[in-house]
């Protein structure tokens, strides 16, 4: 068995390879071609090629599913067209036995998609971010029209919330707007400086211009008498330093998609964002679908296999290839549709980030047992049923 373990192994890998490479430069030159009308003097082709070049991990990773599913497909089929599949099963192994076989081969794949989204991944996602920032001057994830917002509580009991305009290629940032409350309901203050950077916990904002109200303004807008004393008073500084816990790797989380994070540094926002009060459940959510993403690989072999078992003539490895993207597609819009519908619904990450996947486990087995025992079925149900027909 570890024979045939290791020349199904190296059908899949060469298969799988081929197919995902095939995908990935496909996805690429149409990025490209879209691209090309924002080539400019500011932005040259060169520029262009090299950001396409930091989106190669993201897209591999989001390609790598699909491509093992239809890359399994291609090698299980062939190997059916040239009967070899036949003489695997007439040498002992059943179509579980198959499975488990295709379960093994997938470790060394889980383990570098593991790499793929714990190291390679974020890193490139970061570089590409500030590759944005410097060529374009621009970077569109989490950002509204009025810029990064964040919410945090101050040290004396209130709370603050930040506005971040720009954020700079270096890591600082740039037309800053900061509100305070000393409550939940009184405002106290609100400060403006064009740049801030983050040092050591703190956050320095350079050119601040503060506008903060007195202690008898509310008093005096209460009582609706005019006073002498004025009600806000308006500082400016050349520096202001606060203590923050906001942080670059927090800012640059705020720009990431959830699940193109890692687990650590999904795990720190999400501790932010409950310390301030924040909804998380969009990120709680990214950790159980990268949890599940291994489970996603098995999911895909598992699919293979039965449509692998499928007896077809001529024009078979094409039919089940079309079988399998169609599959896979289905398989990837699901997925989406119940990560939608889970968080518009407020569904339990697990069963938001494993029900698609369970549900294709079960039904791939499922149509692995049928056709692995469908002569049996066949034989079983002749002149069973009443309106069978008696053998003569």
């Amino acid at each position: 068995m570890r024979t045939a373990r290791r020349y199904l192994a190296r059908e899949i890998y060469r298969s799988s390879f081929v197919v995902v490479v095939a995908l990935l430069g496909l996805f690429t030159f149409f990025t490209l071609v879209d691209e090309l009308d924002t080539v400019g003097e500011k932005f040259p082709l060169s520029a262009l090629f090299y950001l396409q070049m930091l989106a190669m991990p993201t897209r591999l990773y989001d390609l790598l599913p699909i491509g093992l599913l239809i890359g399994a497909i291609l090698a299980l089929a062939g190997l059916a067209q040239r009967n070899e599949l036949v003489i695997l099963r007439v040498s002992g192994v059943s179509g579980m036995g198959l499975l488990k076989m295709l379960w093994t081969i997938s470790i060394p794949i889980i383990c570098g998609a593991l790499l793929l989204s714990e190291v390679l991944t974020p890193i490139a996602e970061v570089k590409s971010g500030e590759a944005n920032l410097l060529l374009r001057g621009r970077v569109e994830g989490g950002m509204l029209a009025t810029g990064y917002w964040f919410k945090e509580p101050t040290t004396n009991g209130g709370t603050r919330v930040i506005n971040i305009g720009k954020l700079l290629a270096s890591g600082n940032v740039a037309n800053l707007r900061m509100y305070e409350f000393s409550d939940a309901t009184n405002f106290s203050a609100m400060s403006q400086a064009d740049t801030g950077r983050f040092v050591d916990g703190k956050l320095v904002m350079q050119n601040v211009t503060e506008n903060r109200i007195t202690a008898s303004a509310k008093n005096a807008l209460a009582d609706a008498k005019v006073t002498n004393s004025p009600l806000m008073v308006v500082e400016k500084l050349k520096e202001r330093t606060v203590d923050t816990t906001l942080t670059p790797e927090r800012l640059v989380a705020r720009i990431l998609m959830p699940e193109r994070m890692s687990l650590l540094a999904l795990r720190d926002y999400i501790d932010y964002l409950n310390k301030n009060q924040l909804q998380a459940d969009r990120q709680v959510v990214a950790v159980w679908r990268k949890i599940a993403y291994p489970f996603t690989l098995i999911v895909m072999l598992t699919i293979a296999a039965p449509i692998s078992f499928m007896q077809t003539r001529r024009g078979g490895v094409g039919a089940k290839v079309f079988i399998g993207i169609l599959l896979g597609t289905g398989f990837f819009m699901i997925n989406q549709l119940a990560l939608n519908v889970g968080l518009l619904y407020k569904w339990p990450p697990v069963i938001t980030a494993l029900f698609p996947n369970i549900c294709a486990m079960l039904i791939a087995l499922g149509c692995t047992w049928l056709m692995e025992n469908r002569n049996a079925l066949a034989s079983r149900n002749t002149g069973t049923w009443p309106w069978s027909k008696s053998p003569i």
